[in-house]
């Protein structure tokens, strides 16, 4: 089935080419430039996935991921220039499953996304295109 993505970052380009980069191996990706409006959009889109930039002008990521932490267990992944131990360690507790240090290549996202059906097939989880979302199932 077709994984629903949901990317939040600031940069519009580099959240459509994201998009586009996705969608061509066949991933369902929505798009939103405000960390703001990213748990909103999470909670009416229920993705399978959440990739996050970790610095956005207008709200904290790490609030983003506790925020979504406390109605989802939506995998999140955080996607940074940053490549700090501290800040690392920071994401992961603020609720984040996975960090990668951009630039990323997009067989390594992908990779990532794999890992991630992977482990919600295990749990009992299915990822559907009609918007039940992973983290919003039950086994």
């Amino acid at each position: 089935m077709q994984m629903k993505v949901l990317v939040i970052d600031d940069d519009r380009e580099m959240a459509e080419l994201l998009k586009m980069s996705l969608e061509h191996d066949t991933y369902e990706v929505i798009t939103t430039n405000s960390g703001a409006q990213g748990a909103e959009m999470v909670r009416r889109t229920m993705p399978d996935v959440i990739i996050i930039d970790l610095t956005m002008p207008d709200i904290d990521s790490l609030q983003v991921c506790r925020e979504v932490r406390k109605f989802s267990s939506v995998p999140i992944l955080v996607s940074s220039a940053i490549n700090k131990p501290e800040m690392i360690a920071q994401a992961l507790d603020a609720g984040a499953d996975d960090y990668l240090i951009k630039p990323i290549k997009i067989s390594m996202l992908i990779a990532h996304l794999k890992k991630f059906a992977r482990r919600a097939k295990v749990l009992g989880y299915k990822i559907q295109s009609n918007g039940s979302g992973l983290g919003q199932s039950s086994p």
